[in-house]
């Protein structure tokens, strides 16, 4: 079923926030129809093999164990992915279906898609796809224990899920000869694959651990910066959070290569931003996000960087740590904020200066803003050119001052 003809369309993210209200009248005509009643059967019966498989203690029969849960999740998916196209293919086909389901459909076509061009982005897609459909149903199970394990289960495949997508896109900007427009695309999905695990499934997870102060926080964190509508510096914010609780929860799926190109694009598009402003408050506001940025990359990933290719970066960096630590022990705030910029700005100069004639006009605001703060001296160019001209036979020379 997955040949048949449809135009595949790229959804917004916000899909899945629609589907809680619209689910089970997408799937079903009724709460007792036999689409619901099927999946309902294949997800008991997985819920059983996952708690066999969870609280399993006998190293004998964990092969078998294991086996078995992942058979039952197989059928469970199959249920649910032919359930979709049982009951949205055909309302597409016979043109009776609204917008939502067939913005649903285009969404599940164009995972579809993918099996052609990244065949583990298509695995991990589909799965997600498919268990945000269920989890909007099952979340309403009146069994207290029942609705306990199978959000236990969700979170774990979830967790599994995100794990292999972030890791699949570290893969793709990993190589530093892909500059085209799929490179870009690659960092797009690192912060939206972000994103969503920590607004849709962080919660689940709190909800049950309540008291776990590391979820908590870094949900707040998000929080904090998501809210409302973002502009462009706004967006470079949260981005660059969800990077940092990148640190916490997918440490080895989002490698610290991985991580550190995601903070030197960030700091690509800020730079930028500032170049492009003519307004002098916003440009500031910009230099604000910029120095930001500087710091949570420095804090969160370069002095926990173990391993470093070139020996002479690390020392050079060891630098700049001892007077970021100096820093921190002065006691007028303000002067700490002000020696920050400073310390930062000339470090930022220092990296630009490798590809100057690319960067020269982020460096020459750079200079400017030092300028302002009192750490450069704003030299006037002067030169002296000596003219000569003749009066008879005498030579006179007069000098004249630019």
């Amino acid at each position: 079923m997955e040949q048949r003809s449809l135009r595949v369309v790229e959804t917004n993210k916000t899909f899945f926030n629609k589907i809680s209200n619209t689910l089970t009248k997408l799937l079903v005509p009724t709460r007792i129809g036999l689409n619901n009643m099927m999946i309902s059967i294949r997800r008991n019966i997985l819920l059983k093999a996952f708690s066999s498989y969870t609280e399993n203690k006998d190293v004998n029969k964990k092969e078998l164990i294991a086996k078995k849960y992942e058979d039952a999740y197989s059928l469970y998916l199959e249920i649910i992915d032919r359930n979709i196209i049982e009951s949205l293919y055909k309302k597409v086909k016979n043109n009776i279906a609204n917008n939502f389901e067939k913005e649903a459909l285009a969404k599940y076509y164009f995972i579809v898609s993918l099996k052609k061009t990244n065949y583990l982005e298509y695995k991990y897609k589909k799965q997600e796809y498919l268990l945000q459909i269920d989890y909007e149903t099952a979340k309403n199970i009146k069994k207290d224990n029942l609705l306990k394990t199978y959000k236990e289960f969700y979170i774990t495949k979830m967790d599994s899920i995100y794990k292999g997508l972030l890791k699949n896109y570290s893969v793709e900007i990993s190589d530093n000869l892909k500059k085209d427009n799929s490179y870009e695309k690659a960092f797009e999905k690192i912060f939206s694959t972000l994103e969503t695990y920590v607004s849709e499934i962080l919660p689940i997870k709190i909800s049950l651990n309540p008291d776990n102060k590391k979820y908590l926080d870094e949900y707040d964190r998000y929080e904090e910066v998501a809210l409302g509508k973002l502009n462009e510096q706004e967006k470079i914010i949260k981005n660059m959070t969800l990077i940092g609780i990148s640190r916490i929860f997918f440490t080895h799926s989002l490698p610290l290569i991985a991580t550190e190109k995601c903070y030197i694009e960030l700091m690509k598009e800020i730079r930028n931003i500032i170049v492009k402003e003519n307004n002098k408050i916003k440009r500031e506001k910009a230099y604000e996000t910029l120095i930001k940025i500087i710091e949570e990359y420095n804090l969160k990933l370069l002095s926990t960087k173990v391993y470093w290719d070139n020996p002479m970066d690390k020392e050079e960096y060891k630098i700049f740590w001892n007077k970021y630590n100096e820093i921190n022990k002065i006691e007028s705030e303000e002067e700490i904020k002000k020696r920050k910029i400073i310390l930062f700005l000339k470090e930022d100069i220092k990296k630009l200066y490798k590809n100057k004639r690319k960067y020269k006009k982020i460096i020459c605001l750079h200079k400017e803003y030092l300028v302002e703060l009192g750490a450069m001296k704003n030299l006037k160019n002067k030169c002296t050119t000596i003219e000569s001209q003749f009066f008879g036979n005498v030579k006179l020379e007069i000098s004249r001052n630019k």
